[in-house]
């Protein structure tokens, strides 16, 4: 056994070293994700009447619960623990997947683990370094998390904690499996990745039939168990046995599939291609490869919109009675809330919902962009760049399918958003198309660094996080509008609801990513590829 893991810590220091920057990142999106909540409930929820009618609206609101999940208290701890837990568990669990797959399979499809596995380094090292990378990831989030919330009821902030980390752990350990079953880092996020979808919609369905989340849909979903933890509200210690037992029986799993290949393998292998090659262009292959991807963030919008369509009234009713809430969400949706009106509160509602699926829509573009950066270090490009197809057409075909793939889906979100609401359908597709400009700027910025700087392209993930940071939480924490202002969703009229379209902005920020584009574009043909 010892020969087995002779290496572990040489290649998990690697692991370290090489996501210096990402991992940080990721720690902090997901702990503030929690952290930033007690002081904005605290806010808008400042008496304990006011938490006894929140708790008691969502216990009779179904569609509420299915975002949120049930609430089991109304300290502010227990709403912290309502309102963030499941989403930083989904972020937890994310995070994870990706850092096991990048050290795992990733590397093997690079061709790095062949060349590390010429020195002195265990069978079982490479998957043991990338299990202790994502453990120490989620370890710091669970210490975070804790640390913080403290004052509010040390017994409460320990369960969440440890709640989040080892649901980050238990993901972790699934993407260990599917890097084992996959031959490419992209199918095995992709597996892994519709694991983690089907356990939201599994308590999501499950939180929507009962008050009380004891449906069999929650106790089916790692996420359901994150909710039974029960932090600040009678703590069930005992569910934490349920992660550990699932964790173990996983990486076990895991390490079995392991010995029993060889590097490069994979247990499901990718069929052989057609004898005769069918697609005549760069743009086709660029389809072919991005396609499944674009179906699945297609159907995944689809679902949001008809989602938080089918929600804006009971949402409206609850925010309605509360002015502070109201502001909060007159910040993110504009102009409508001016008004007590009903209908008009619908509308800015509606207008945040399509601001955060266009923040997301920045996440799908920027995975797409950066499919050129994945091509290129997995050395693809380079045979099909040393033929008849050159730089820019190859670069086109990708970026025509990030660029009209964000459409594509912000178009179904604006559908789904105006089907579930039941009113006025072409206005919720005007609202999402409405972002289309902000989240094209980032994916030119995307562009633009793996043109430039291909060394640093991933920084793309960071500006569009961070994005989505100052979109989501920054109006609840009051920022200044100076650092709102720093995300270019910012400058967007806000849609349905503004009394009138206001185009010099759209302009602007369709002239920026037109520049931005182009400049990548230019910097791409004139750099050597990555050896």
């Amino acid at each position: 056994m010892r020969n087995q893991l002779a290496g572990t810590g040489a290649l998990l220091r690697l692991a370290l070293r090489r996501d210096r920057v990402m991992m940080p990142v990721w720690i902090l999106v997901v702990a503030m994700l929690v952290l930033s909540l007690p002081a904005s409930l605290e806010s808008v929820y400042g008496t304990a009447a006011e938490r006894a009618r929140l708790v008691a609206t969502m216990t009779t609101n179904g569609s509420l619960r299915a975002l949120y999940g049930p609430v089991f208290g109304d300290s502010i701890g227990a709403l912290t623990a309502w309102r963030g837990g499941v989403f930083a568990g989904l972020l937890a669990g994310i995070m994870s997947l990706v850092i096991v797959v990048r050290h795992t399979r990733e590397e093997e499809e690079s061709g790095r683990q062949e060349l590390l596995s010429a020195a002195m380094v265990g069978r079982r090292a490479p998957l043991t370094a990338a299990l202790l990378a994502a453990l120490t990831a989620n370890a710091l989030v669970a210490l975070l998390v804790t640390a913080a919330l403290a004052g509010r009821g040390a017994g409460g902030a320990l369960a969440l904690g440890l709640g989040i980390g080892a649901t980050g752990m238990l993901f972790a350990s699934l993407a260990a499996i599917a890097a084992q079953l996959t031959e490419s880092a992209r199918l095995a996020k992709g597996l892994a990745g519709a694991f983690v979808g089907a356990a939201f919609v599994l308590r999501a369905a499950g939180d929507a039939g009962t008050a009380d989340g004891g449906s069999a849909l929650t106790w089916a979903s790692p996420l359901g168990w994150l909710e039974h933890v029960r932090a600040f509200a009678a703590e069930r210690w005992w569910v934490l046995a349920l992660f550990a037992a699932a964790s173990a029986a996983q990486l076990a799993a895991a390490y079995a599939l392991a010995a029993r290949r060889d590097v490069g393998m994979s247990f499901l292998p990718a069929r052989p291609g057609p004898a005769q090659g069918r697609l005549g262009t760069a743009g086709a292959l660029a389809w072919r490869l991005q396609r499944g991807g674009l179906l699945g963030w297609s159907l995944g919008f689809l679902a949001a919109g008809l989602v938080f369509g089918g929600m804006t009234d009971g949402a409206t009713e609850l925010v309605g009675g509360n002015d502070k809430t109201r502001e909060i969400i007159e910040r993110m949706g504009g102009q409508g809330g001016q008004s007590a009106a009903q209908g008009a509160l619908a509308d800015t509602f509606l207008a945040a919902m399509a601001g955060m699926l266009g923040m997301v829509a920045a996440l799908y573009i920027v995975s797409s962009v950066l499919r050129l950066s994945g091509e290129e270090s997995g050395q693809r490009a380079e045979p099909l760049l040393a033929g008849a197809v050159g730089r820019l057409r190859w670069a086109g075909g990708h970026l025509a399918v990030a660029f009209g793939g964000s459409a594509l889906i912000l178009l179904l979100a604006g559908l789904g958003l105006g089907i579930g609401h039941g009113q006025d359908v072409a206005g919720a597709v005007g609202a999402t198309l409405g972002q289309l400009p902000a989240v094209w700027v980032i994916g030119a910025l995307a562009a633009l660094l793996h043109g430039a700087a291909p060394r640093f392209a991933g920084a793309a993930w960071a500006v569009a996080g961070t994005a989505l940071a100052l979109g989501w939480v920054g109006p609840a924490l009051n920022l200044p509008q100076a650092v709102l202002n720093l995300s270019p969703f910012a400058h967007l009229p806000k849609l349905p609801g503004a009394q009138a379209l206001e185009w010099a902005p759209l302009v602007a920020l369709t002239a920026l990513a037109a520049a931005l584009l182009a400049a990548g574009l230019t910097a791409l043909r004139r750099r050597d590829l990555a050896a």
